[in-house]
């Protein structure tokens, strides 16, 4: 297999998370079949399993983004009831860690508790895209399944529940300490863009030789534009190449 054609798989997996990453093939027609089909995480996982420590969950949560940025910004944790936050933001910027239930309903880490996706939102993003998570977990601890879980999504969106994307809307997701899902470890760092429900090739996404790779989202009434870059958080640089 070439390189960028185990690029293009490992993105179909790692962008299920905008999270970070997000599914590039979905399956709202079909939420039923995607409920049945294998998967080594067929159902939600004791809740603890899904929790971390909340000074390790902060500081994972920082290193999303540079100091610069996570530094002053407010950062949220997961606790037995939804997230909440940890430390109060002197800028625009919210950082918090997703679990797998922020991506696609066919997503195979769906339901994986190891699963962790440090991002840190700007300001736009943490008023429009954020409630979008915040909505899913608050469905998830409701013992909700996956199923009902975007089901429950497209009604908050019926009744206008959710707040429409705010133009500029981005994050970070620069963590050398973060698990897309098995197999796929941090990936790469990189940047991503959250805009309403739009064509990847407006972007020149997903096209031979660009640097810009798209996801659209239906069920999240979004399309994500991811861009790798060259430096995780810490300022290391990155070795696509194992090299």
């Amino acid at each position: 297999m070439s390189r960028e054609k185990s690029r293009k798989r490992n993105l179909v997996r790692t962008i299920a998370l905008p999270l970070i990453v997000l599914a590039l093939v979905l399956t709202a027609a079909h939420p039923a079949q995607a409920q049945d089909a294998k998967t080594p995480y067929p159902t939600m996982a004791p809740l603890e399993q899904y929790l971390m420590d909340r000074d390790a969950e902060i500081a994972l949560a920082r290193s999303a983004a540079p100091p610069s940025i996570a530094g002053d910004a407010e950062v949220m944790v997961l606790a037995k009831h939804g997230y909440e936050t940890a430390v109060k933001g002197k800028n625009s910027f919210v950082c918090l860690v997703e679990r797998g239930w922020a991506s696609g309903i066919d997503s195979p880490d769906f339901w994986n508790p190891k699963l962790r996706g440090p991002l840190c939102l700007n300001g736009p993003a943490a008023r429009t895209y954020l409630p979008l998570t915040i909505k899913k977990t608050e469905f998830v601890l409701a013992g909700q399944s996956k199923v009902q879980m975007f089901e429950s999504l497209k009604a908050a969106f019926d009744k206008k529940e959710l707040p429409a994307l705010e133009s500029g809307a981005m994050c970070y997701m620069l963590s050398k300490d973060g698990n897309l899902g098995d197999g796929n470890g941090a990936w790469r760092p990189h940047i991503m863009f959250f805009v309403p429900e739009t064509e990847a090739q407006t972007w020149g996404a997903n096209l031979a030789a660009s640097p810009i790779l798209a996801a659209v989202v239906p069920q999240d009434h979004l399309t994500i534009f991811m861009i790798p870059v060259g430096k995780w958080s810490d300022g290391t640089a990155d070795h696509p190449d194992g090299n």
